[in-house]
């Protein structure tokens, strides 16, 4: 059972529905985001483009989101113009890794602080961290260090804790292939596991599903790596792994699935609690905006955008769990 101030149980309810259930919006992307829009723009759109993209998400779809994550580079002009009734996560990482170095180690926004995220309206930082449970010793344990900093940083100014951990192979990049798909459940249990620990001070785990449904048996067109059993048991084992709240991120992957995967979570016996949601609900709004501006963009967000998070929410309320039967 987690164990949380008064504080950081009100600022989670700001993030929350009602029922405890978390339906947030995730737009802090950064590096990505920029080369998606310079990808559909024959002009350059700079800095200037992404506010404006980000502005223009949180305008339209917090209305029907309980929260949304930004980072505070270029989203904090976002958080201006969300809805009044949804709540604010801010991102504390840098984007992206130093390719050269080994082991993707975590690096902090030099110009920031818990403190400093806090003064500028965050109800929670979060923190992404790529984590491969069988790598070297030695980064792993620089990795500990870091976790265990950030989430003292937390306790320190009393503001809810949420890890993001993005799993991989240190021995294979491709995380899309067959053989990453055979290795993943036991990437992302482990790791959950790992920061599940108290030391971590983890209020929120933000984490993948366990397995990557274009392999599982009914969801492929493809190869078969689990059958739809096994692809179960890895969801039942996930959510076993932790006493802690646990949220899915949705990889990019299509709306559509992203909601079947849901449905399978559930139906797995899964108690995850909610979702922090980002390019399955907005990533096909950044081309009509690139290509014919703001008023496309804003368009594309008014139809399928809405659409998108409002199918979602239906799915969220027969498949997740409450966060409040883990927390006291």
């Amino acid at each position: 059972m987690l164990e949380l101030t008064e504080n950081k149980v009100a600022a989670l309810k700001r993030l929350s529905d009602e029922n405890g259930i978390i339906g947030a919006l995730a737009i802090d992307q950064r590096g990505s985001l920029k080369k998606m829009i310079a990808a559909g723009s024959s002009s350059s759109i700079g800095d200037e483009g992404i506010i404006r993209f980000k502005e223009l998400v949180s305008e339209e779809l917090t209305p029907y989101s309980t929260a949304i994550l930004l980072d505070p580079e270029y989203g904090l002009p976002a958080a201006k113009v969300r809805s009044k009734d949804a709540g604010l996560l801010v991102a504390y990482e840098k984007t992206g890794y130093d390719a050269k170095a080994a082991g993707r180690l975590p690096d902090l926004l030099p110009e920031w602080s818990v403190k400093r995220l806090k003064d500028a309206g965050a109800d929670a930082v979060k923190f992404l961290l790529y984590y491969d449970v069988d790598e070297d010793q030695k980064i792993n344990e620089y990795k500990h260090v870091y976790m265990e900093r950030v989430g003292s940083e937390c306790v320190a100014e009393d503001i809810p804790f949420f890890l993001e951990i993005v799993s991989y192979d240190a021995k294979n990049d491709d995380v899309k292939s067959k053989e990453y798909a055979k290795v993943k459940p036991h990437k992302v249990i482990e790791a959950m596991k790992e920061f599940s620990k108290p030391k971590y001070h983890v209020d929120v785990l933000k984490v993948e599903v366990p397995v990557d449904m274009k392999f599982v048996e009914g969801y492929t067109e493809g190869e078969i790596v689990y059958s739809k059993e096994e692809a179960a048991s890895f969801f039942k084992e996930q959510s076993e792994a932790t006493e802690l709240p646990f949220i899915f991120l949705s990889a990019g992957v299509s709306a559509k699935l992203f909601q079947e995967t849901l449905k399978f979570a559930k139906e797995s016996g899964s108690t995850f609690n909610g979702v922090l949601c980002g390019r399955a609900t907005w990533k096909d709004g950044v081309a009509p905006f690139a290509e014919n501006g703001e008023q496309a963009g804003r368009d594309w967000l008014k139809g399928t955008g809405i659409r998108n998070i409002e199918e979602l929410n239906v799915v969220l309320k027969e498949t997740a769990s409450s966060w409040f039967a883990k927390a006291n």
